[in-house]
């Protein structure tokens, strides 16, 4: 790749630089970033075809790069940082409990808060402190596609604002409930800086005690949610649709506790991603009859 030298602290100059061959990314390597120059324009140096990335899957959480499963070892974490420079390496090994805490160990680098975007969403959060799911993303955009606007949506397991932001910026009214504060921190800050405050109410606390009223949607996006169905319900009525997460299809549980409730409701499955082996995550549909 034909490239020009750069100090780091001199590219907010390179705006609007003809020479900038700008479908390429620029390398940057300590104080000194390596510009892609255009075929028609001098270059300083040449560096070489890159090499494909071969190592361990990884996602990226604003700078800080994240492995999941096993712990993986010093050479799998050596070859990430060479490859792709992060900030920080962060191995989260689970989440455990109601408040959905990670159990994480920082790896190489510095593992702060960070700025991520997803899907025209930004986020707010720290990873070593906060569940983040890369394998959500496509849920979140098929909630955001079923919404219509003005629709009256409880969000029982909010987070930092998994679905509580694409809902509102469908044009829902959000009733978003965390019980974890440092989640809720989180999510206050997330409805502010995705200018969305005039469409959510957020509250802190359990969200069975929290429910008012009737909503539209009902999203429980715990893999415990079949326990709070019942209260679900309580505030649910013709039409209204219920989208409950589970490890595992629950499609005859969910049927079991409707017609105990005396309730018929009509219940389509969705496979979200691949948990384990043999155990996925599921989303059932529930809609009210």
């Amino acid at each position: 790749m034909r490239v020009r030298e750069i100090p780091v602290n001199e590219l907010c100059s390179l705006k609007g630089a003809d020479w900038v061959d700008r479908n390429r990314r620029t390398y940057l390597d300590g104080n000194i970033a390596f510009v892609p120059v255009r075929e028609d324009c001098p270059c300083t140096s040449t560096l070489p075809q890159r090499r494909p990335y071969q190592g361990r899957g990884y996602f990226m959480l604003g700078d800080v790069a994240v492995f999941h499963g096993r712990r993986p070892g010093e050479d799998e974490v050596r070859n990430l940082m060479e490859w792709k420079r992060p900030a920080g390496v962060l191995w989260v090994q689970s989440c455990k409990g109601t408040m959905r805490t990670p159990q994480t160990e920082v790896l190489a680098g510095t593992v702060q808060e960070v700025r991520h975007r997803e899907c025209g969403i930004t986020y707010w959060l720290d990873p070593a402190s906060i569940m983040f799911s890369m394998g959500n993303r496509d849920e979140k955009e098929r909630i955001r596609s079923l919404v219509h606007p003005g629709e009256r949506i409880a969000d029982m397991y909010a987070g930092i604002g998994y679905f509580t932001l694409p809902s509102a910026l469908a044009g829902a009214r959000v009733h978003a409930m965390e019980i974890r504060p440092l989640a809720f921190s989180y999510l206050e800050r997330n409805i502010i800086g995705n200018d969305v405050a005039h469409l959510v109410t957020a509250e802190l606390g359990d969200c069975r005690d929290c429910l008012l009223g009737t909503y539209d949607r009902i999203i429980m996006g715990h893999f415990g949610s079949i326990d709070r169905l019942t209260d679900a319900l309580a505030h649910s009525g013709p039409g209204t649709v219920l989208h409950v997460h589970s490890a595992g299809a629950l499609k005859d549980k969910i049927q079991a506790i409707l017609e105990d409730a005396g309730v018929t409701a009509a219940i389509a499955i969705h496979k979200v991603k691949k948990l384990a082996p043999h155990t996925w995550h599921y989303v059932q549909d529930v809609t009210l009859e």
